[in-house]
């Protein structure tokens, strides 16, 4: 792998800028009193889709914004010890996690590290049903208390447009 200490430095430099203009620290429980589960993809801007400042709502975010045993672990935590009452799952069109299989991505992994990854990568076919599926664990997790208000939505990149899943 090759590195980009370009990169981190120029980030470094942002946060100075950053720095100079923070106005201080914001209550730890969020004020939107929600939590989003997003995927990780860069071209995807949580804040900006939802109208989100900083300290409104958790944003959690993985590879296909799945509702995997460690989000529902940072769910819980929202929740329980940080007041967060509704749940916002997103998923985006022409995501990576629609372009390979678990079965070939942990293979791969076995064959070059001599190791198979013991966790699933959670690669979907369909995202509407991947959408349905994740709310349904969130739903069903007895972790997680608040599930009245959890609803999945699906961006399209092209537009920029959120379109709720009927689950």
């Amino acid at each position: 792998m090759t590195e980009n200490p370009r990169a981190v430095e120029q980030y470094l430099a942002n946060n100075a800028d950053y720095a100079a203009s923070f106005t201080g620290p914001l209550p730890l429980p969020p004020a939107r009193r929600t939590a989003v589960l997003a995927c990780m993809d860069a071209r995807l801007n949580v804040y900006g889709v939802l109208g989100l400042a900083e300290g409104d709502s958790h944003v959690i975010r993985n590879a296909g914004g799945v509702a995997t045993d460690d989000a529902i672990r940072s769910l819980a935590i929202s929740q329980r010890l940080l007041g967060t009452r509704e749940i916002i799952l997103i998923h985006h069109t022409d995501c990576g996690m629609l372009t390979f299989s678990d079965d070939a991505f942990r293979e791969s992994i076995r064959e070059e590290t001599g190791i198979k990854p013991p966790w699933a990568a959670e690669a979907f076919a369909d995202l509407d049903t991947d959408v349905r599926q994740s709310v349904a664990r969130i739903r069903n997790s007895p972790f997680v208390p608040y599930t009245d208000a959890v609803r999945g939505f699906v961006l399209d990149v092209a537009t920029g447009k959120l379109q709720e899943v009927v689950v």
